[in-house]
């Protein structure tokens, strides 16, 4: 072999080798970004509690998230007859039992029925409701083997209160309870419109059919009455929505899901049962969460997360849901630039338009004005009669 044929073998062996190593370097540029390994249990992110409130109905329709869940609504929904452990022969047996008053203290009573369940009564604010009388006390057990088997007319949550004998506080009807008089009422409106005639004579139906199972007294409202007020409420709260949406997209490289995980776990988010989808809980615990971030429900389920590119994320607030004291509009901006500079990201709108950081603050004054019409109208953010309202 000669020396030039021994050269151009050596020159092509190199050339070879810079191909092959320009291909590892450009594919390693543009693969998607991998979370940083930790040391221990910190390389997990641990999935926290559930925060599922009325935020499961955020209504944002570009999102790219799973087919939405069952509506929830905790505000409205009483107890299920179901889950009641009754036969016919027990009603009896407690129909027939002693009628004397408790003598148990009312402290005692109280402390018996969940905090939160005290919290949620019917309000004539944003729902239409009717009395109903009973000529003596009725059992827990008896009311609940006599309520609708559902808790809505046709789009709107339904709902049975009892007044307790023992505490003169209006619950939702319990076992082991004795209740001298009902109310029924079914919500004016929410997010799928107001009440409708159809609704109301569905929510007329099951509350006579309540009444009469307890040969009772209703007295319904006037319903031209109430589908005026629940049209008048619908328009309210249609001009006083409000959900905020931001997208964060990558400036280079794609994003992997572990890489937004980790990055998001850093600003306090935790898992939520649905793919692709976190959740920044509010201080207060109780509370549905202070922001939602989502992205492809499709790559949080791959078989190789990291190597599963994502190119955008959501950000959403859903105002009327969060209290204005915990700032939740101010929380978001500072999620956003945090993510933003963690991540090599930049902030743009729904159809791609990038956005300037001055465009946040005509939004922040408008979010005042906003709160303080909810306020007025005895609707303030973040409130039982809010949650219930923009659900």
């Amino acid at each position: 072999m000669s020396t030039l044929q021994i050269s151009l073998a050596v020159v092509g062996v190199i050339l070879l080798g810079l191909i092959v190593a320009y291909n590892a370097w450009n594919y390693r540029r543009h693969a998607p970004k991998r979370p940083r390994p930790v040391d221990g249990d910190k390389a997990q992110l641990e999935p926290s509690a559930r925060f599922e409130p009325a935020l499961d109905g955020l209504d944002i329709t570009s999102m790219p998230q799973p087919a939405p869940a069952a509506v929830d609504e905790p505000l409205m929904d009483a107890v299920p007859a179901q889950d009641v452990a009754q036969t016919p022969e027990a009603v009896a047996a407690a129909e027939s039992a002693d009628t004397t008053a408790s003598t148990e203290p009312v402290q005692a009573v109280r402390a018996a029925q969940p905090s939160a369940e005290r919290k949620l009564a019917l309000d004539g604010l944003i729902d239409a409701i009717a009395p109903i009388r009973v000529d003596h006390p009725v059992t827990g057990e008896a009311a609940l083997l006599v309520q609708p088997t559902t808790r809505r007319a046709g789009s709107k949550p339904f709902r049975i209160e009892g007044l307790n004998e023992a505490t003169q506080e209006w619950e939702a009807v319990r076992a082991g309870q004795r209740y001298t008089a009902f109310q029924a009422g079914v919500q004016l409106a929410n997010r799928l419109g107001a009440l409708n005639e159809i609704e109301f004579s569905e929510f007329v139906a099951k509350v006579q059919n309540f009444a009469d199972a307890l040969n009772a007294i209703v007295e319904l409202p006037d319903m031209l009455q109430e589908v005026g007020r629940a049209r008048e409420l619908d328009q309210f709260a249609s001009e006083h929505d409000a959900q905020l949406s931001f997208v964060l997209r990558p400036r280079r490289a794609a994003w992997s899901p572990g890489y937004i995980e980790q990055h998001a776990a850093s600003l306090g988010f935790v898992t939520s049962s649905m793919p692709g989808r976190l959740l920044l809980p509010s201080a207060c615990g109780v509370q549905p969460p202070l922001l939602t971030l989502a992205y492809d429900a499709q790559a949080a389920q791959s078989d190789n997360l990291d190597q599963t590119a994502v190119h955008e994320v959501w950000l959403s607030l859903d105002v009327p849901q969060v209290p204005r004291s915990e700032e939740p509009f101010a929380q978001l901006r500072r999620v956003l630039q945090a993510l933003c500079e963690n991540m090599d990201g930049f902030i743009c709108d729904q159809n791609g338009y990038q956005l300037l950081p001055q465009v946040f603050d005509p939004i922040a004054a408008d979010l005042q004005k906003l709160y303080d019409r909810l306020d007025q109208r005895e609707l303030s953010a973040g409130s039982m009669l809010a949650r219930r309202l923009f659900n």
